[in-house]
Order: structure tokens, then C-alpha cells, then sequence
């Protein structure tokens, strides 16, 4: 990545946070622009990125795993994708034979990440695209759920991401990637070193959720009981801290989209 794309994104959500903690970015006045989410879940959406890509002028189609076809030109052809997380893996063949479709969407998440398209992967998303690239995925055995803040690299000090500095971010997943060739590694915690990676200013892989809007996480305690229950994860104490960072971290979360968007519209 290149700095002077990761400055120019960072000085301009720094003047953004300076003048106002809830500046948007105005919507196009020409013809919308395409929005494609693959979503692997229903309640993992858009989150709060949808209504921000509204106001900039795209509009918005879902594209469901494993039912809709992810070749019909609805992912190649969008002005943006966004690949979203889930509670599957692509960390190995075992697991795509488990679930085929997901052969066909490393297949054409990097045919698209490889010309360099504008695209977002979040969690599971940012596996697709480290995979997709020849990046090794695997699973640590472990569990990273719950807020807590990032360390961000010289790159993401100087990237979008430097609005985050010292803000706790929503973690939720057990698989890990590694920086795929030509990337800039932006982040990272104690227990998984890669927590997000860019190429150029086009593409951008985070391994946590900040697209989580945490008014409405709940959707989240409740559809991973399971998962919280099986690693003694109680969920109050994620509740609690939601409640607490949820307000800081939503509005800093737009204006690293928007930054971020600024960039990816630009490349």
C-alpha cells in the first residue's frame, strides 16, 4: 500500500473528526452507484455501513451465500462489495467441501480483488480475500469476542484506521489470516497479530466488526448463544460494554468507512 494513499485517507477523516463528530459525506447527484453485500448470515449485516452508502449515493443489493448465484455478475460488476462475516471458515478444504458455494466466492472475490475493484471484507469477508490471494488462513483453537482496542502498525497509524486509536472495537471470531503479498498489515491485538490489511486504496480487510451497530447487538447475543456459551463468555459483560463505547465507536466507525470510501471511489 501505498503511503501517500493511506495519508491522504487519514488526513481527511482527521479534518472530519476535528470539525464534527457526525459529519457525513453528501449523497452523489448522478446515477446511483452499485452496492453488492455478500452476507452469510442474516442478523450480520451492513450494520451502520448501509445507510452511510446510502447517503452516498448507491444503492443496496444483497446477495445471499449459498442460495443466490454469486456469478451472475451482481459482485463482478458492483461499484463496491462488501463480503461479510459468518460462522463458517476457509481455512481448509475440509471446510469448503462442507460448503461448496464458498469455492465460487474465493473464486470471484479474487478475480475482483486482483483488478484492484473496490472491496470491503469484514471477518470471514477478510479470509476470502487473504485466501483468495494465496494468504493462509487457519484455526488458532481459540476465541477473540468482546470490545477491546486495537494496535494499530506505522501503515494504520497513517491509514483510516488511526480514528480508532485507543477506541474498543467488536471482536468475534476464532480464525486468523495472514497478511496476503503486496498488503499493508494495519492492525493487531495481543492474541491475533493480523487484524487488518489493505492493497492500495481500493482494497480493505478487517478482521473485527466495526460495521456492528451496537444498539442493535442483541441480534448478535442471541444468535451465537451457543458460541458464547460453549467459550464461558457471559454475555452481559459484552452488553455492558457496548453500552459504554457503543456511541464513540459508531460514530468513529462512519467516519473510517467514509474515509475509507473517499479513497476506494478515488483509486
Amino acid at each position: 500500500m501505498s503511503r501517500r494513499g493511506v495519508t491522504r485517507g487519514h488526513t481527511r477523516a482527521s479534518r472530519q473528526l476535528e470539525s464534527s463528530p457526525r459529519a457525513t459525506t453528501l449523497p452523489c447527484m448522478g446515477a446511483a452507484r452499485r452496492a453488492t453485500a455478500i452476507r452469510h448470515l442474516a442478523f450480520e449485516d451492513l450494520g451502520l455501513l448501509g445507510p452511510l452508502l446510502e447517503r452516498r449515493g448507491y444503492s443496496l443489493e444483497t446477495v445471499e451465500a449459498g442460495i443466490d448465484a454469486l456469478d451472475d455478475g451482481r459482485v463482478a460488476e458492483a461499484d463496491l462489495v462488501v463480503v461479510l462475516g459468518g460462522p463458517i471458515g476457509v481455512a481448509d478444504d475440509a471446510e469448503l467441501d462442507r460448503y461448496p458455494f464458498l469455492r465460487e466466492e474465493l473464486r470471484v472475490v479474487g478475480e475482483r480483488v486482483s483488478a484492484g475493484a473496490p472491496t470491503l471484507g469484514v471477518c470471514l469477508g477478510a479470509q476470502v480475500i487473504a485466501r483468495a490471494l494465496g494468504a493462509e488462513v487457519r484455526a488458532t483453537g481459540r476465541k477473540e469476542i468482546g470490545f477491546a482496542p486495537l494496535e494499530l502498525t506505522d501503515a494504520g497509524g497513517a491509514s483510516p484506521l488511526a480514528l480508532l486509536d485507543g477506541t474498543p472495537v467488536l471482536h468475534w471470531h476464532g480464525d486468523e489470516f495472514a497478511v496476503p503479498e503486496a498488503s499493508a498489515s494495519l492492525a493487531a491485538t495481543p492474541g491475533f497479530p493480523n487484524q487488518a490489511f489493505a492493497i492500495g486504496d481500493a482494497v480493505l480487510g478487517l478482521q473485527f466488526h466495526l460495521e456492528v451497530e451496537p444498539a442493535r447487538l442483541e441480534r448478535w447475543l442471541i444468535g451465537h448463544a451457543v458460541e458464547l456459551a460453549a467459550a464461558g463468555i457471559d454475555p452481559r459483560g459484552i452488553r455492558a460494554d457496548a453500552a459504554r463505547d457503543g456511541m464513540l465507536l459508531g460514530e468513529r466507525a462512519r467516519l473510517v468507512f467514509d474515509a475509507w470510501l473517499d479513497g476506494a471511489e478515488a483509486a
